[in-house]
């Protein structure tokens, strides 16, 4: 933190201060026609499945190319830790902090999630937000975030000295193990930085430090995504629930999520942009 100021500021240091912004990554270049198909095509979707992940805990699910998903609060407000791979190569995942790069701290209707390198695409595209109302509060705070790299057992370990394994992380990976028969140090390897559903986060003005609020959501708030590849999902139940207070312990109530998978018309989707892998030569160089 930037809070403790040591060296001596030089004459010109307002004039170096003062500089305006630049955007590191625009995205005008990124001109996203598949929206308003998507939006087209949702309001005649099937429910073919649906699955609930229980408080404190986490689960898979898979999502082909072409279908919607939807995570779902139905019992009370409360948080989900999001991982996404793709289907038949898990070394393909969610980039957080590429896509926060790109669209942002928050994400919302119309923002994609990229995979990591080498691939650089979109697995998935955010198609419908019921919390996008909320926008940004007067602290800065907004829903859905990938600040957050996930509740931990390491960072409980070194901060409070506890032994916690119902964090978002440790819920992954036993849903790795448990679901896909994945080795418990494989399946850690591949869990990653989450999108943070539905939590309410920011950074405070003075330090900024990451910070939590009680989130919005209420039963029948959903964030909904369209499937660029064939996915594996999973989703932990945050033991913060809301994360109006803490996590990382048992102190707060905590409520189930729903997973459910929704089936399109693919006559409809015809004239979408194919999400590709990134044509990148990797000769990084090397001749």
């Amino acid at each position: 933190m930037k809070t403790k100021k040591y060296s001596r500021a030089p004459s010109d240091a307002q004039d170096r201060i003062s500089v305006k912004p630049t955007i590191c990554y625009p995205i005008d270049s990124l001109k996203e026609t598949n929206l308003p198909i998507l939006h087209r095509v949702r309001k005649n979707l099937e429910n073919i499945s649906e699955i609930i992940i229980p408080p404190r805990d986490a689960k898979t699910f898979e999502v082909k190319k072409g279908q919607f998903f939807r995570i779902e609060s139905i019992e009370g407000p409360q948080v989900g830790d999001l991982n996404i791979f793709q289907a038949i190569n898990l070394e393909e995942k969610f980039f957080s902090g590429k896509t926060r790069a790109l669209y942002g701290t928050h994400l919302s209707t119309g923002d994609k999630m990229l995979s990591c390198f080498p691939y650089l695409r979109s697995l998935a595209t955010i198609t419908w937000d019921t919390l996008d109302w909320y926008g940004y509060d007067k602290d800065g705070g907004s829903v859905h975030d990938v600040i957050g790299t996930r509740c931990d057992p390491y960072t409980s370990k070194l901060l409070s000295d506890n032994d916690y394994h119902y964090c978002c992380h440790s819920n992954l990976t036993r849903a790795l193990v448990n679901e896909k028969g994945i080795k418990i140090d494989e399946a850690e390897k591949l869990v990653h930085d989450v999108l943070n559903v539905f939590m309410c986060t920011g950074f405070t003005n003075d330090t900024k430090q990451y910070f939590m609020k009680s989130s919005p959501v209420r039963p029948g708030d959903y964030l909904e995504f369209f499937a660029e590849t064939d996915l594996l999902g999973v989703l932990s139940t945050c033991p913060g629930g809301d994360c109006g207070s803490e996590h990382s312990s048992d102190n707060v109530k905590c409520y189930p999520l729903k997973v459910s998978i929704w089936s399109a018309s693919q006559d409809l989707l015809k004239d979408l942009t194919s999400s590709k892998i990134s044509s990148y030569s990797r000769n990084h160089g090397l001749g």
